[in-house]
This record gives structure tokens, sequence and C-alpha cells, in this order.
């Protein structure tokens, strides 16, 4: 027996993990578009540590003050500080691209409705948890953001009672009111995650719509003690995914804070560090906006002054709709061309997220008349009705072969528009959020465009008219190569890794160079996160594994 294999016995033993009540997994789940909820937990874990360990630091009496402090003299205290910023950040991010792929597919149907609704609260959770997160810095910025939440509150007389329990004295510079609700918001983001974690283990990941067409889309007991047990598989696998999130989010915002601090020339275009202090001089030459994530908002109450009209429009509306959406898609349709209606409400969310952000971005605070309003939206609205209209369903039994679906065309063809639009607007207007709206453009371009290019280049497009059988087996010499190859790709890594972290303690603890430990540590974690991927494809990949 391999060394390996005693190791996982012996914990397997000891923790009782063989009689955990969590879910097995079919193979053909492997794929990360199957574990986005677990990118998003991977995020909340990182933002929730560290954020721990930057309370050991923050003084919220003195935000700003306490901010600079971490970040100038605390050892690697902005490491952590732009990493649990870009923490926050990933983890929306992922969380809606983990709700509309949900959404999609019909995973909110039944017996999913529960975990459905939990997982929108979820992220409007995570919303306010982020914004008072934000907020903390205490820079112009953040007392704008702050004033724009406290003026929409104060216009409902009703509300103002609120401001000092939600915001106290910020325009003091003191936030400890806000840092305590910020602590709320994400203890009761941990409580519904726990409630969450228990319910997709209980209901398991949704079969695809090949072996399951209709809901209830559930594995039967007997269909899923053949599957591949939690321990050690799905726990390896999913170890992969923690240590790439965890590295993505270290090393990006370090790496961005690096380059700020080399000489002007090598001066990029955004960094993660706060903005001049709201009453310095030069808090009057710049401009102010609200996090990235809320500029749809910012843009909404350009549409109108009244305040409930606003609130309407821009919240209330859409969260209403996604906690009522399973049930009243009453239908057990799980294809998204066979319940358009929703379908086409799904895009034109998505759609409308973007547009309105990006106007937002580049025309804040100019009124829109009504007519602009209806131009902007209706045109969009139009194109997704006329395309879903002459869309038809392909049947997915007699589909041997992975086409392109008209479906995925469209989409493509929507994403490359984005993307190609979020380039232009990244060139012309470069900033923080133009540049994390171009990368997340560019990572659905070059996933849809992988997927793509797979049927494209390898298959030429199917004929839909004559079913054609699906060659899914490899060659054992061809499995055998492969094995050889990733560990030797294994060893390769392990040696940079120790090359790297030999050389992460002479960096300096403090200055612009410490940014340097935290992309190196990103870096650590990418490798160990590809080394546990290699480990998983060698050790537990069968020679020939279901597809569906």
């Amino acid at each position: 027996m391999s060394l390996t294999k005693r190791v996982s016995n012996w914990f397997s033993e000891r923790l009782g993990l063989n009689d955990l009540p969590f879910f097995k997994t079919p193979d053909y789940m492997y794929h990360v578009n199957e574990w986005l909820g677990a990118l998003v937990a991977a995020s909340f874990i990182y933002t929730v540590i560290s954020g721990l360990i930057l309370l050991l630091y923050y003084n919220a009496a003195a935000g700003y003050q306490s901010t600079e402090t971490i970040i100038n003299q605390v050892p690697y205290g902005s490491v952590v500080l732009y990493s649990h910023l870009y923490g926050s950040y990933a983890m929306i991010i992922l969380a809606y691209v983990h709700m509309f792929r949900n959404y999609f597919v019909g995973a909110y149907k039944k017996p999913r409705e529960l975990l459905w609704i939990l997982g929108v609260l979820m992220l409007v959770l995570t919303l306010g948890a982020s914004f008072l997160g934000y907020s903390l810095i205490g820079d112009a910025l953040a007392v704008s953001a702050v004033d724009v939440g406290a003026g929409i509150i104060t216009s409902i007389p009703q509300l103002s009672f609120l401001i000092p329990i939600i915001f106290g004295n910020y325009d003091t510079g003191d936030y400890t009111r806000v840092l305590a609700l910020h602590i709320i918001l994400v203890a009761l983001i941990g409580l519904l995650f726990v409630f969450h974690f228990f319910l997709a283990e209980q209901y398991g990941m949704m079969p695809s719509r090949k072996v399951k067409p209709k809901a209830p889309a559930v594995y039967t007991k007997e269909e899923w003690s053949k599957f591949n047990p939690w321990w050690p598989r799905n726990f390896v696998y999913m170890s992969s995914l923690i240590f790439m999130t965890w590295g993505f989010i270290l090393a990006i915002p370090n790496a961005l804070a690096y380059l700020n601090g080399l000489p002007q020339y090598f001066d990029p275009f955004m960094n993660p560090k706060p903005a001049p202090p709201p009453n310095s001089p030069a808090a009057a030459h710049i401009t102010t906006y609200p996090p990235w994530f809320f500029l749809f908002l910012y843009k909404i109450a350009d549409f109108t002054s009244d305040v409930v009209i606003f609130l309407m429009i821009g919240v209330i509306i859409p969260l209403v709709y996604l906690i009522i959406l399973p049930f009243i898609d009453r239908s057990d349709e799980l294809h998204p061309l066979k319940r358009k209606v929703f379908t086409g409400i799904g895009i034109l969310m998505i759609t409308y997220l973007i547009q309105t952000s990006l106007w937002g971005d580049l025309a804040p605070g100019v009124e829109v008349s009504i007519k602009e309003q209806v131009i902007a939206y209706l045109i969009p609205a139009i194109i997704v009705a006329l395309g879903l209209t002459f869309i038809k369903p392909m049947d997915v039994k007699t589909k041997q072969v992975r086409g392109i679906s008209p479906l995925t065309s469209l989409l493509f063809v929507v994403v490359a528009m984005l993307f190609a639009g979020s380039v232009v607007e990244l060139i012309d207007y470069p900033s923080l959020f133009t540049f994390a709206v171009t990368l997340f453009t560019g990572s659905l371009f070059f996933i849809g465009s992988k997927t793509m290019g797979k049927v494209v280049l390898s298959k030429g497009f199917p004929n839909n008219a004559v079913p054609e059988v699906r060659t899914t087996t490899e060659t054992p010499t061809s499995n055998e190569t492969k094995r050889k190859f990733a560990e030797v790709l294994m060893s390769i890594l392990f040696i940079l890794v120790v090359i790297i972290v030999a050389q992460m303690w002479t960096i300096p603890p403090t200055g612009y160079a410490s940014n340097l430990f935290g992309v190196d540590l990103g870096l650590v974690f990418l490798m160990l996160g590809e080394v546990i991927s290699l480990y998983h494809y060698v050790v537990y990949k069968k020679p020939v594994e279901k597809e569906e």
C-alpha cells in the first residue's frame, strides 16, 4: 500500500470520515463550473481570516489613521489589508456567477427552493458587509460612499433614526458603529452559510440535464451510492480550488500595490491603496465614486429624485423577484429554452447590471430623462425577446455530440461584445472598476472561446440530423503518458515553491516592497493548488470516466 493511501486511511479511521453524511460525486462533476459554491466559500473563509487579523490592529475610533498605520507600520499589514479587500471583491463576483449559473440551469426548482433563497439573502448580506468594510478605510471615497448611503436613508423621514445606529459618528472619523455592523453582517453570512452548506450536502450537486432533464433533479440513493465518496477525492479536489482562489486573492492586489510603489513610468493606472483623507487638500482633486459593486445604484439614482421609486427599481423589485422565483416558475423543465420568459429575464438582469454599472462609471451624477431610459433599456429587451423567440431547444437525449447550441452561440456573441466594449472603456477610462469589468468579461470570453474552440477545431460543427456517438474513452497509453507528465510537472512546481519560499523571508516587512511577499505567497498558493490538482488527476482519475 502506498504512503498516501496509508495516510488517507489513517485520517479516515481516526476522524470517521467515511461516515460523514456528505454527498458523493459522479465522475463528470470534477470541473470548476460545478464547484462555484466552493470558490465563494473559499473567498469567504479567506476574508474572515484576514479580517480577524486586521481586527488586532484596526482602531475604529480613528479609521483613516488606523488604516495608514496598518499599511505603513504593521509587518506585512498592507499584504493582509489589500488581500482582504480583494477577497471581498472576489466573493461578490463569484457569488454573482454562482447565482446566475444556478438561475439558468434551474437549480432554484424543487427541492432546492430554500437553498436558492438562502443564497440570494447571502448575496445581499455580502454586498452590505462589503459596503461597510469599504467604509472602514475612512478615506475621501469611503466618506463619500457613506454620505450617499446616509442621504438615501435620510430622504425617508421615518427612517432617519437609523443614521446614528448604522453609521454613528463617521463624519468625525469614528467608525466604531460601522465596524460593529460590519462584523454582525459577516456573522450572519456565516450563519446562513452553515445552513446553505448542509442543505447543499443533503441534495447533492445538481445532476446534468442529460441525466435528469426535469425537476426534481436529484439522484436516488441507489445511484448516489455508486459515486465517489467525499473522502478523500472530493476533499483533495476542493483543496486545490481553495489554494488557487487564495492565490489569486493574494497575488493580484499585492502586484498592483507593488507596481504603484515603483517610479512613475512604471506606475499602473490603479491600486488598492486608500485615497486621501476626506479633509485634506488632495481630497478636493479626486472624483468620488461609490464602490464598484454599487455603481448601478449610483446611476439609477440619476433616473429619479423620488427615493421610493429609486429603491423599487434598484433594490426591491429585483430582490423580491429572485426570492419568489422558485414559486412563480412552477414548470418542471430545466432547459433554459423551455422556460424562455425566465431565461430572458435572467439575461436582461445581467445585461442591465453591467450596462448600468458602466453608465454610472462613465457619466456619474448626470440626470437621465425617461426617454433616454427607455432607449437604453428597451433595445436589449427587444434583442433578447427576438433571439429567444426564434431559438429552439435541442433534444438533449439525441444530441450525442457536444455541439454549439443556438443559446450558447447567442450568449457567446453577447459576451464577446461586452468584452470588446470593456476593453475600449478600459483604454479610454482606466480605473479599478473598468479593469474589474474587463477582467470579468475577459474570463467569460476565455471560457466561452475554450468551449467553442473544442467543437469548432476538433470536431467541426456537428450535423444534428445525424446522431453521432461521442467517443469518451482514452487509450491506456495516452493516460499513462499524461500521468507521467503530470508527475514531472508536480516535481517542477514543488522545486519552484521551495525556491520562492526560501527568498520570501528576505523581503522587508514594511514599505511598498513588502507587497512582493504577498505576490510570492499568492504564487506559492497557486502552484500548490496546481500540484494538488495534478495529484488528483494522477491518483483519482479513472482510465475511463462516465461523462454523464
